[in-house]
């Protein structure tokens, strides 16, 4: 019998009970008829997802790794372009102005445009902005540092670092030796141009933020939108982990790189006289920028032929939602049709939406609380990744090359098997949103507490004559400009303002040969022996004209002792803490509407960014700089990069920021599982409410068709009695 005669006889509540079982009706037809066809789309479905999986995390792994890269590039920038660390703090932080100009509209605008193609395009702008950053070494001339060597490969007649003094009356009278010697800086400052070039590292960082904005939110928001729920969280923190290995391969080519000199095959390397461990030395920083633009090049390709959504999994349906997941932030009846990512709308409909769609998010206080925290944990996380190779340097007497060796090969992967655990903890426990946030602010309390001890892990400053150690070797560190000069040196004439260290016989490093007081030199390049040094005294005795080498003197035994425990140290707070990183993320995702997840992510992303990633390297490197007790000397004038720190004064600075940011986020922690308690328990009464009411209702309905039932009987029976009374009078 027809479909539509049968709808036409029944009752209005049969006819919608029809219409809710077609469904299933066709259902069945479909698995009966054509099984094989829906097997087809579920294989295609599962297919898709998993290359959209590699290909964000080959994306977050060259993304991570061109960051790492440029936080590994700190000093040879300072050196290269004679800027103090804040100014390195700016370039660092162009990145996230970047992320600052267009993160929010990407983020909400995206989520309803074709998701993979935008996450190329951004892959492709990172590229370009790489290649604009290794620029200016193709438009600036050839490093030079200072030095005091003056002679050719080949020849060993070397000028005398000890310049003989020529006074005039007015001079010996004041006695100024700053006036006398200008810099050898100076030499060829004419040739310099006025441009910095630095800008143009700036503005590559600006469009590598740029280019990176769509792949986190998107990316991100498409897994846990088309993947099983019970596999999301692992998903995320396989792509987590993937974007931990980049910074790997990205600090292990910051140290290939770091060997290598700056101006390879365009000097001859005997000519130089400054090895890797020397404040001067710059490596070959341009050549890994061009390496990974174009391994961000190649992670854009995937994207270009990805399909815009897959199929919802079936047990990503209403039904499945939990109380706690489906009721953290309510929208009004009216906006909710509106934010379906796979619905079409207008541009102005959209922007219309867009102010009142964040006052709802941020009218969330557990997602408000959760912004808070981060955003003051991040500065202190990335203020200490940004300057930790540096520190190793400085601190621990390590060259940049082997810091950043031990930054890839120790550190990172750590913080990558925490991340990954943490992920896989989550999936095995099944934690819920209070679960997942008990157990991110547990491990980043242990961390705390461990991180503690780094501050007894301290070395010596490094003994410079007239910097941290007067030449009578009296007294402690104090420097002034005029304290490098002695009445050892008082026969030459100096500059103050250079530095080319040279290592006493005696075991203590001098600024510059000059005011070593050497009066000769053999040799040539590395192999320069300067003799007859009259500041060059042993221990015990009131003069001597002990020999001096290239190079600062070696670091202190103290250090090479303490290094190996501060890395075991470093290693497992690093991984306790990353622990957390994952089931951390999960609450962020967890305790948003699906509707809402991506402008979320993305306003999360902004500020973040915006609150911590621009202003942390910045103040960061401000106060690391007033730890310094040497600068260097620009070409043409004016204060370079700092050669030599104060290793006490360091520690405490770099330290005492990054615990102390952390100490003020646990204090908001604590605000945060408040309110978390409190609203969790207000939902699970709005849940069996609501559940009472359903309950209810189902009651009324089935009363409802009973009653219905019982009319549509008694007029069946009616019918028959009149039908029967019929018969009879027949």
């Amino acid at each position: 019998m027809p479909r539509n005669f049968i709808r036409g006889t029944l009752p209005k509540e049969n006819e919608s009970h029809l219409c809710r079982m077609e469904p299933v009706a066709k259902e069945r037809g479909t698995t009966e008829n054509g099984g094989s066809s829906s097997t087809r789309e579920q294989r295609s479905s599962c297919s898709s997802l998993k290359m959209f999986l590699v290909a964000l995390s080959f994306a977050y792994f060259a993304k991570a790794l061109s960051g790492s890269y440029m936080k590994s590039t700190i000093t040879q920038l300072e050196r290269r372009f004679d800027i103090p660390s804040y100014l390195t703090g700016v370039i660092d932080g162009s990145f996230e102005i970047g992320n600052l100009l267009v993160i929010a509209f990407v983020s909400y605008f995206g989520a309803k445009l074709h998701r993979p193609k935008i996450i190329a395009m951004g892959c492709v702008l990172m590229a370009v902005g790489t290649f604009i950053i290794a620029l200016p070494h193709f438009l600036i001339g050839r490093y030079k540092f200072d030095t005091s060597i003056r002679s050719s490969v080949n020849s060993t007649n070397n000028l005398s670092p000890c310049p003989a003094r020529l006074l005039s009356p007015s001079s010996q009278a004041s006695g100024d030796p700053l006036s006398e010697a200008p810099s050898t800086g100076t030499v060829g400052c004419e040739g310099e141009s006025n441009l910095s070039m630095w800008i143009y590292v700036f503005l590559g960082n600006v469009l590598r933020g740029i280019g990176e904005t769509p792949v986190q939110p998107l990316g991100i928001s498409y897994i846990d939108d088309f993947a099983r729920e019970e596999n999301a969280a692992f998903y995320i923190g396989c792509v987590q982990t993937i974007a931990v290995i980049g910074p790997v391969f990205g600090y292990l080519l910051g140290s290939l790189c770091a060997k290598i000199y700056v101006d390879i095959g365009f000097v001859n390397m005997e000519s130089i006289t400054i090895s890797p461990g020397d404040a001067r030395w710059v490596g070959a920083w341009w050549l890994g920028y061009l390496i990974a633009g174009v391994i961000t090049l190649l992670s854009a390709i995937p994207f270009w032929f990805l399909p815009r959504s897959l199929p919802i999994p079936s047990d990503r349906g209403p039904a499945q939602c939990t109380p706690e997941r489906t009721s953290f932030i309510k929208d009004p009846p009216l906006l909710e049709h509106k934010y379906q990512a796979d619905e079409p709308a207008g541009f102005l409909e959209m922007a219309k939406d867009f102010i009142p769609t964040l006052k709802t998010l941020l009218g969330n206080p557990v997602y408000f609380i959760y912004l808070c925290v981060t955003i003051i944990q991040l500065n202190s996380l990335i203020g200490m990744v940004t300057y930790k190779p540096k520190y190793i340097e400085q601190h621990y007497g390590q060259s940049a090359s082997k810091a950043n060796f031990l930054m890839g090969t120790i550190n990172i992967p750590a913080v990558a098997l925490g991340i990954f655990t943490g992920g896989l903890l989550m999936k095995r426990l099944k934690l819920s949103i209070m679960g997942a946030a008990k157990f991110a602010f547990g491990t980043s309390l242990i961390g705390y507490f461990l991180s503690l001890f780094f501050f007894v892990m301290s070395c010596e400053n490094i003994k410079v004559a007239g910097i941290t150690l007067p030449y009578n070797r009296v007294g402690g560190v104090s420097y002034e400009e005029r304290s490098v000069f002695s009445a050892c040196n008082s026969d030459c004439v100096c500059s103050g303002r250079d530095w080319d260290p040279v290592c006493g016989e005696n075991g203590i490093t001098y600024v510059s040969p000059c005011l070593a007081g050497c009066q000769t030199s053999t040799g040539s390049g590395k192999n320069t022996v300067f003799s007859n040094c009259s500041c060059v005294v042993a221990a015990g005795m009131s003069s001597g004209n002990l020999t001096a080498s290239v190079g600062h003197c070696p670091h202190r035994d103290d250090c090479d002792r303490v290094f190996p425990y501060f890395l075991a140290l470093s290693v497992i707070t690093s991984f306790i803490i990353s622990l957390g990183g994952t089931p951390g993320y999960m609450v962020l995702i967890r305790c948003i509407k699906p509707q809402l997840k991506s402008l979320a992510l993305g306003f999360h992303t902004l500020s973040t960014r915006t609150l911590a990633g621009i202003p942390a390297p910045i103040y960061f490197g401000a106060v690391i700089d007033t730890t310094c007790l040497k600068w260097g000397q620009k070409r043409c004038g004016g204060r370079g990069a700092c050669r030599i720190y104060n290793t006490t004064a360091y520690r405490i600075a770099y330290l005492g920021l990054t615990m102390g940011l952390r100490t003020v986020s646990f204090l908001l922690c604590i605000l945060g599982f408040v309110l978390l308690k409190q609203h969790l328990r207000r939902e699970e009464c709005s849940a069996h409410q609501v559940a009472n009411g359903g309950a209810e209702l189902e009651a009324l309905r089935k009363e409802e068709v009973l009653a219905s039932n019982s009319d549509q009987s008694l007029q069946t029976s009616t019918t028959d009695y009149n039908n029967t009374e019929r018969e009879t009078r027949l």
